[in-house]
This record gives structure tokens, sequence and C-alpha cells, in this order.
């Protein structure tokens, strides 16, 4: 159990929260969630165990994925950056849309269009990020799927 939550806090401590992820690399990302879990259950794929079991044994169903954790951290950036001062360089950088077209290999979903997913899967406002405390409740909720 120590381990996950180290497992967890390297994904979410590492500045996740600034860039975009593609769908791929998310799958990946839940796969090796799910094998560290099962790891740690000490039950292998082989036995056949569901993975709800499998979280159910490790103690943490219904507790949010690293996904969930990561979309949560971009929302609570988002809602900062947005009541920084205008002049500030990160605002600058969130406002700021390039006129050129976009390489081959960057991702195809930018960064806000990202948060503005995760803004709809949790029911949430565009201007909510104005009072603090609102938002901070608010973004740490769970997506409705």
């Amino acid at each position: 159990m120590v381990f996950f939550k180290h497992f967890l806090f390297f994904c979410d401590g590492r500045g996740a929260e600034v860039w975009e992820i593609p769908t791929r690399e998310i799958n990946k990302i839940l796969s090796t969630e799910m094998d560290v879990l099962r790891r740690s259950a000490r039950k292998s794929r082989m036995e056949r165990i569901k993975n709800e079991y499998v979280k159910e044994i490790i103690g943490v169903k219904g507790k949010p994925d690293v996904i969930d954790i990561i979309e949560q951290k971009r929302l609570q950036w988002y809602g900062h950056v947005k009541r920084m001062p205008e002049e500030r360089i990160p605002k600058l950088f969130v406002d700021w849309i390039p006129r050129e077209r976009r390489r081959r290999e960057r991702p195809r979903k930018t960064w806000m269009e990202g948060v503005q997913a995760a803004m709809t899967t949790r029911n949430l406002e565009p201007d909510q990020w104005r009072n603090r405390q609102e938002w901070r409740l608010v973004s740490g909720r769970r997506r409705q799927l």
C-alpha cells in the first residue's frame, strides 16, 4: 500500500498537470497502475481475477485512479492561472493560440481542450474558477462517466 501511494505521488507530483496526455498514454498509465496493484496483491493475470476484486483486496476500490488525480491537479492549476494578473507569463501562455499549424508528431489535443473536457465530465461551469474555495471543492469531483 505504501508503494502505491508513492506511485501516485510520482505520477501526479512531476508536473503532469501542465501537459496533455494522449489517449494511448492514458491507457498505458492505467494498465501500469493495475499492474502495480496486481503485484501488490500478489495476484497474477493467469489467475483471471477481475480488476475490481484486486482493487478491493488492496483497499483502493472507489478511490480515484492516477488519471483522476492528474485531471484534478490540472483543473487546480487552470484555476490558479486564471486568477493570476494579466501580465504574468503562465497566464499569457494559457491564453496564447499559435498561428501556425502543429507538427506531425505533436499531440492532436491541446492542453486547453483537455481542461475543457475535464470540466464537462465534472459538470463545471467556465467561470467557476473565480471563487477559489468553491473551485477547489468542485475541481476535486470525480468524473461522471
